[in-house]
């Protein structure tokens, strides 16, 4: 079976805030801390029932893995559903509906008492605590996150398998143009090398995480994930401070989304069609030389 290349993250129990920023933050490296959360309220008490007794009558979004085509944006939700009836379905078994940035603040405040912004370095930014909820055998197509952020990543209730990989492996993955994710049509558990041959080039860092495990993001860094179990997680966030990616970040979040957007409601899946064609063609093309 073909399988990408991958070596295993730094795993720590614990770490200094001078350890931390020098090692990890100034040098861009993932890392997983065991121990960063057992001093939360939320290492105790957070799992399925406890998020589904809060939820009230409060309806989310909930997306699948199935791409959106024709004249719709490129992030439309699959469906909607209460949050309580949302996690009965993870309960029961395996789906694909995943819910993302579920924004605490927002959505449920209360939440915010059971957990601490960890004083390792990271200049966080306090007003977007984000979760998001998987079910098992749920997905994630490899991406970046368009805002770039620095993350710190807890997750709770159940397993999941995380590969990362540095942003200089983007010229291996696919990247489609005017987007932060990869082709669809990939199977990043078991690529077809001939037809994306240069996924061969490429090595991810691979991350198995628990309950209460926190795993250091840098900025850029795809990531791509499958809930073993159903869980969820909290991601927190710093955001860059140096020019060039704080550069990037505004054009992401004011140029690119939206001029993706517009083509969409222009051209349908003309657009993403004609994308798709382009970024196996490009990338094709550049591995062969």
């Amino acid at each position: 079976m073909s399988k990408i290349k991958s070596i295993p993250v730094t795993v720590l129990n614990s770490i200094s805030k001078e350890e931390f920023v020098k090692e990890y933050y100034k040098k861009q490296r993932p890392v997983l801390i065991k121990n960063l959360t057992k001093d939360w309220g939320a290492y105790k008490k957070w799992n399925l029932d406890y998020i589904q007794n809060l939820a009230g009558e409060q309806e989310v979004p909930l997306y699948n893995n199935v791409p959106t085509k024709g004249y719709k944006k490129s992030v439309v939700p699959a469906k909607t559903m209460k949050l309580r009836d949302y996690i009965d379905v993870l309960k029961k078994g395996p789906t694909d509906l995943r819910m993302f940035f579920y924004n605490v603040l927002q959505k449920m405040p209360q939440l915010t008492k059971d957990f601490d912004y960890p004083d390792i370095g990271l200049p966080f930014f306090k007003k977007l605590p984000v979760m998001f909820f998987g079910g098992k055998g749920s997905k994630v197509l490899a991406h970046y996150d368009m805002d770039l952020a620095d993350l710190l990543h807890v997750h709770f209730h159940g397993t999941k398998k995380v590969t990362l990989f540095h942003p200089d492996q983007t010229k291996y993955l696919y990247k489609v143009p005017y987007t932060v994710h990869n082709l669809e049509s990939i199977d990043m558990d078991n690529p077809d090398f001939d037809t994306y041959p240069a996924l061969r080039d490429v090595t991810g860092i691979s991350v198995t995480m628990t309950h209460g495990d926190a795993l250091y993001m840098p900025s850029g860094y795809w990531h791509y994930i499958t809930y073993e179990d159903a869980g969820f997680s909290i991601t927190l966030r710093a955001f860059p401070r140096r020019i060039k990616p704080l550069a990037e970040l505004f054009g992401n979040l004011l140029f690119m989304r939206n001029f993706e957007n517009i083509m969409r409601r222009i051209r349908g899946e003309k657009w993403t069609d004609y994308k798709e064609r382009k970024v196996l063609r490009d990338i094709n093309k550049n591995y062969e030389k």
